[in-house]
């Protein structure tokens, strides 16, 4: 059945999951931790990070004229730490200890920023280009202008970089407001009026539509900041007191919920396309189609539509046009929902999903690299470790080996999100897809059983209410 908006229900547990990690027993005694210009080998030479207080992690996110962190610790640490302590509040510390370690604020800098200056403004440019919307926030660009006007005076060539990093910054966040998805839901509450056209006179081949279907999930992907996958769940954990730090949740999480709506969406219209025609032969017809279209997407990798489409053809007024099923050839359906069958959390899929993985890291061509996971089920298992690992340890340190676990799972989408569409845009197509009428549930049910009759008292007294329904208001 198709995943709702609703948090409560877009995140209940799937049969037999068990979070991806096991979560860190504290111990009993704690070495204090390392603070200073020694904590770069705990990051690269030493073995990784599992837990340290917040201070720590901040300190080893600053770099020095000897010292820079890893790229992948820098994701990690940017990603997790708006649970502590807010962006604005994390720069405004970053800054203080920058100019405090490498005395920003007297002169002469120039020995110093020939070997600190390159570092900070890598810093710099690795939070401003994959957390680009935090610096929606005045505060940011504020500390931001500040610690540029401070290094770019040491070297010309600083200035242009600064600049072009700042450049670079406002074009990545006037292009998230600017280019917003239309992803309205048109919906009726009864059986609508009868409608001219239908998804086979708009596009008649399923390869056409499977790429078309791309084109809208990656759209949709690239909207999607790393943030939001944090932002969407409340601080729960009864061993950390601090409150989210981040404010106007729903706001934040505005292009992941958007994303949630379209999978609805193509739940609903894979749904009214098939309830819609009057004849069996029709029926059957386009029941064939979406599943040709569903096997074009798991060839190109796009599970998120092919789960979508199998959703649609098994809401209950689809399944049980018991004569129109049995007049189209299924075969390759069951096939397919053997792939995505739920069992064993999804293993055929997640063996499907490794795979494609695997072809996207080594394909030459973007039309190789194409890997769209199935995303509700990518938000449950982020939901689950968010709820099976605290945040905190009972000692107070960040319980940081959670974090990187939830790094690699972000990190991974945000690999396949980047990926441009090979395909060519069919602007016929993409309308349609974005603004075809669709059923409600009441209307798909009321058609179907106008395609096919009631066959016992629960279905005639459903239909019977729903007519009734509708006289009511005509």
């Amino acid at each position: 059945m198709p995943q709702t908006v609703c948090s409560s229900t877009m995140f209940s547990a799937p049969t037999g999951f068990s979070p991806h990690l096991a979560c860190a027993e504290p111990e009993e005694e704690e070495e204090a931790p390392q603070e200073g210009p020694g904590r770069g080998a705990c990051l690269s030479d030493g073995p990784p990070i599992t837990s340290a207080s917040l201070d720590t992690l901040i300190q080893n996110l600053v770099p020095t004229a000897d010292y820079y962190p890893e790229k992948a610790y820098v994701f990690t640490f940017l990603l997790s730490a708006r649970l502590f302590i807010p962006p604005p509040e994390l720069l405004s510390r970053v800054c203080e200890l920058c100019i405090k370690q490498q005395q920003l604020d007297q002169s002469p800098l120039d020995m110093v920023m020939r070997k600190f200056g390159p570092k900070i403004l890598q810093l710099l440019t690795e939070w401003t280009e994959t957390f680009p919307t935090d610096f929606r926030d005045d505060k940011m660009v504020g500390q931001l202008k500040d610690i540029v006007h401070r290094i770019a005076p040491c070297d010309e060539a600083y200035w242009k970089s600064l600049n072009q990093l700042l450049q670079k910054l406002s074009q990545r966040l006037v292009s998230l407001t600017a280019s917003s998805i239309s992803d309205k839901l048109v919906a009726f509450k009864t059986k609508p009026p009868p409608i001219t056209k239908d998804i086979l006179s708009i596009c008649n081949d399923p390869y056409t539509l499977a790429q078309q279907l791309t084109h809208i999930e990656l759209e949709h992907l690239r909207r999607i900041g790393p943030e939001e996958f944090v932002q969407a769940f409340e601080q729960k954990d009864p061993l950390d007191a601090t409150q989210p730090c981040y404010s106007d949740q729903k706001k934040k999480t505005t292009n992941l919920e958007a994303y949630v709506r379209w999978f609805n969406r193509l739940c609903y219209l894979v749904a009214t396309e098939i309830c819609m025609p009057g004849k069996k032969k029709q029926r059957a017809t386009v029941i064939e189609f979406f599943i040709d279209v569903a096997r074009e997407c798991f060839n190109i990798g796009n599970f998120n539509s092919l789960m979508a489409i199998i959703s649609g053809m098994n809401m209950t007024p689809v399944s049980r046009l018991k004569k129109t099923w049995g007049k189209a050839k299924t075969a390759k359906f069951f096939i397919l929902e053997h792939q995505m069958d739920p069992t064993g959390n999804f293993y055929n899929y997640r063996t499907a999903l490794r795979g494609a993985a695997h072809r996207s890291r080594t394909a030459n061509s973007n039309r190789e690299k194409i890997v769209i996971p199935f995303f509700s089920l990518l938000i449950k298992d982020i939901y689950f470790l968010n709820e099976g690992c605290a945040n905190r340890l009972p000692n107070g340190h960040v319980n940081f080996e959670k974090f990187v676990e939830l790094a690699r799972q972000v990190g991974e989408f945000m690999t396949w999100k980047q990926v441009e569409c090979p395909f060519e845009e069919d602007r016929a197509i993409l309308h349609y897809l974005h603004t075809a009428p669709i059923f409600s549930e009441d209307g798909l049910y009321l058609a179907s059983y106008e395609s096919e009759s009631p066959e016992n008292q629960v279905e005639k007294d459903r239909w019977k209410a729903l007519r009734a329904n509708v006289l009511a208001k005509t």
